[in-house]
């Protein structure tokens, strides 16, 4: 067969995914905090946007659970042209979450330049300060406090010194007997008690020492705090030569020790949550639900400012950057409000859905899955995967991470409607937290008790419920409760 060469036409249709287009993916995943971080990087490329605090917003308007936007639709409100200042999501149309008159809750007042009421809060002193002025303290020695402040760096947040002593005296050229004798000083002046101990039965033994209370039972006891933790009072009499009576006085003052004496302090790189939806009781009795304006960034395009430097542009090169930048700058502005109104969509789906849970508790919870929220707005099912990844929602229960109220079904006994897994979990809970000396119920017990009420559970299905709880064996449950009616 010879070969040729052909000229075809041929149409074909493809999906392109545009950089803009993967861009906007991803601020829909953004949590807060990677959100403001990437508005502010965009605010400091593009000299055309500028912050827009306190500006309303096409998208944060408060909607009820039925979906309907409270204080007028989308048709009530006009979108923008391409070029002019658009506003980014901000407060919510309506009263805002607190006083309702407008103002932050923790400002003092209008005329008082800025000034919070958190500026004068008392402010814990930080783990890290509080441990270099200790070994300031402890250690005289100039080569001495070196060390010592080199050893805070190794300190978590629960005040263990996480470090091997053969290789941090290696790694700084100094012999292992130096590093120890620093670290007993430090151990041993150091407040509070138990401060640079290298696991738990070090820092309890630390707290015993400065109370005159460390003895060779005592010593005993610390090394064998497995057995102590499943109760195992046999093998600690054995070990000890104490008896029952003994060991629970011996159990009574380990429970007054500190564990993590660390955490009296400020931790370093821990943020408080900031909920990107908040969810309140509506005046019709349902619930009203609208977008948290401090998880929202707040940014304009800067018309004027573009047109001034438009009028001096000369060159090709500086009208096609400026050309670039106001592309980059509607693009950033309609992208965050199509977050904003996609997120408020999504919330209110969910609220609609789980009524049950903000009106009777947790068990009060509905299985539901992506899937089907996708279906009831409109969307793609991983569109509100996204949606849902690390945001958060205020309730009058408290605040929840959006991937809560996704839980699967559990399929009832009778035939009738299926229970959420996490509503099942909490039954289990309260079952446990009811039981009494005697009346310990192991897993086939609680799964027949569920069977009873309805719920189809196996007896290892419970176990995984149990253990995924951090909730002890039968058991161990047992022993615990034994130990404490000796102790009483």
């Amino acid at each position: 067969m010879a070969l040729s060469a052909k000229l075809q036409v041929r149409q074909t249709q493809s999906l392109v995914m545009t950089p803009q287009l993967l861009q906007s993916i991803r601020l829909l995943q953004y949590s807060h905090l990677e959100l403001q971080a990437f508005v502010d990087k965009e605010m400091e490329r593009n000299p055309l946007l500028v912050s827009a605090a306190g500006e309303p917003s096409l998208a944060a308007a408060a909607v009820s659970a039925t979906g309907g936007l409270a204080g007028g639709g989308e048709e009530n409100s006009a979108r923008p042209a391409a070029g002019e200042q658009a506003p980014m999501p901000g407060r919510p149309v309506g009263s805002a979450p607190g006083n309702g008159n407008g103002r932050s809750g923790n400002r003092l007042g209008a005329g008082d330049g800025g000034f919070r009421i958190d500026d004068v809060a008392e402010r814990r002193p930080s783990l890290h300060a509080h441990a270099l002025a200790e070994a300031a303290d402890a250690v005289p020695t100039a080569a001495g406090r070196a060390l010592a402040e080199s050893m805070v760096e190794h300190l978590d947040e629960s005040g263990y010194l996480r470090l091997d002593t053969a290789e941090f005296a290696g790694s700084l050229g100094v012999p292992v007997a130096t590093v120890e004798a620093v670290l007993s000083q430090l151990q041993a002046e150091a407040t509070p008690a138990g401060l640079f101990a290298r696991d738990l039965a070090e820092c309890l033994a630390l707290q015993l020492k400065r109370q005159n209370r460390y003895d060779p039972v005592m010593e005993t006891v610390l090394a064998n705090l497995d057995l102590l933790a499943r109760r195992d009072f046999a093998e600690l009499r054995r070990l000890t030569g104490e008896d029952d009576a003994g060991l629970m006085d011996i159990l009574t003052e380990i429970r007054g020790l500190d564990p993590k004496p660390g955490h009296a302090f400020a931790q370093d790189g821990f943020e408080a949550i900031v909920p990107d939806v908040i969810v309140a009781e509506a005046a019709d009795g349902g619930w009203q639900v609208e977008l948290n304006p401090d998880a929202l960034p707040r940014v304009l395009v800067d018309n004027d400012y573009l047109r001034t430097v438009r009028d001096g542009a000369r060159s090709d090169e500086e009208k096609a950057f400026l050309g670039e930048c106001q592309q980059s700058a509607n693009w950033l502005v309609r992208s965050l409000d199509q977050r904003a109104k996609t997120i408020l969509k999504v919330a209110s789906e969910i609220v609609r859905r789980q009524d049950g849970f903000l009106t009777k508790g947790v068990g009060g919870l509905k299985p539901m899955t992506l899937m089907s929220v996708a279906e009831a707005i409109g969307m793609h099912e991983s569109t509100v995967s996204r949606v849902t990844a690390t945001k958060h929602i205020a309730t009058p229960r408290g605040t929840f991470e959006m991937r809560f109220f996704f839980t699967v079904a559990i399929a009832s006994a009778n035939g009738g409607d299926a229970h959420s897994a996490e509503s099942v979990k909490h039954r289990i809970k309260t079952l446990i937290d009811a039981e009494s000396v005697g009346k310990v119920m192991s897993d086939d017990d609680i799964a027949a008790v569920l069977k009873e009420e309805g719920v189809d559970l196996a007896r290892r299905t419970v176990a995984k419920y149990r253990e995924a709880l951090g909730i002890a064996s039968s058991i161990q449950r047992r022993r615990e409760m034994n130990a404490r009616r000796l102790a009483s």
